[in-house]
């Protein structure tokens, strides 16, 4: 049998995507997400569900412990979990900078704290944050988003830096403008309908979930000396 993997935001989008695809090559999966039904409707093989928030680091770490006594230590962990709450810098509501900082920023670095110390120990594993172009760049009505999302780039660079003396990896995915349910989180009905009129004033919408779960897929596999250590990959129209 292959090595654990741990993918959170499973329910939907890449993490749906990437659950599928590594399932169908035999990997066993730990699959999290808030919303568990959408996990066991998957009815994938060798694979266990968990709900869980990932701000909770007890609740996340019961959980991988309970996966890898069944399938032993994890060697990839996704940090894929997030929220895209788009709002005007002047006026967002507070309350939802902190979901996602807490979510995008916190649930990665608990991610991290829980595998990091066995990978170090057994110098081999591999953690993937998925962050965003919009943690590259910035974006108008994108302020608390692209804090969280640059935040999770610096913290990638550090844990990199830090763990590849021990032969551990951590990459960095960042997407560009993908069909997930990422823009449903935003409230302001106003500015899901500034996102959709620029997507299709440019024609940007050729890339998919399934194009960066293969992407995700493929860094991983290759050999554990080999690190891509940012890929940004987005729509070939896109040009920001």
């Amino acid at each position: 049998m292959k090595k654990l993997v741990v993918i959170t935001g499973a329910s939907s989008g890449f993490g749906k995507a990437m659950a599928i695809k590594f399932n169908k090559d035999g990997y066993p999966l730990l699959l999290i997400a808030r919303r568990v039904e959408k996990l066991t409707e998957l009815n994938l093989s060798n694979t266990l569900c968990k709900k869980v928030d990932v701000t909770d680091k007890k609740q996340f770490e019961d959980a991988v412990r309970e996966a890898e006594a069944k399938y032993g230590k994890a060697d990839l962990l996704i940090n894929n979990a997030g929220v895209m709450l788009l709002g005007n810098l002047e006026n967002q509501d507070a309350s939802e900078w902190k979901q996602m900082l807490d979510v995008n920023v916190l649930g990665v670095l608990n991610g991290m704290q829980i595998v990091m110390n066995d990978m170090i120990a057994r110098k081999c594993g591999t953690i993937i944050n998925v962050a965003s172009v919009a943690g590259v760049k910035p974006f108008g009505d994108h302020a608390a988003y692209c804090a969280s999302k640059y935040g999770v780039v610096g913290l990638s660079e550090v844990a990199r830096g830090e763990l590849s003396a021990h032969n551990v990896r951590v990459m960095r995915i960042c997407p560009g403008a993908v069909d997930t349910e990422l823009l449903s989180h935003t409230s302001s009905d106003q500015i899901k309908a500034g996102y959709q009129e620029w997507k299709a004033s440019t024609g940007v919408g050729s890339i998919t979930v399934d194009d960066v779960a293969s992407t995700i897929k493929f860094a991983y596999e290759l050999p554990q000396g080999v690190n891509l250590r940012e890929i940004q990959i987005t729509d070939t129209r896109q040009d920001n």
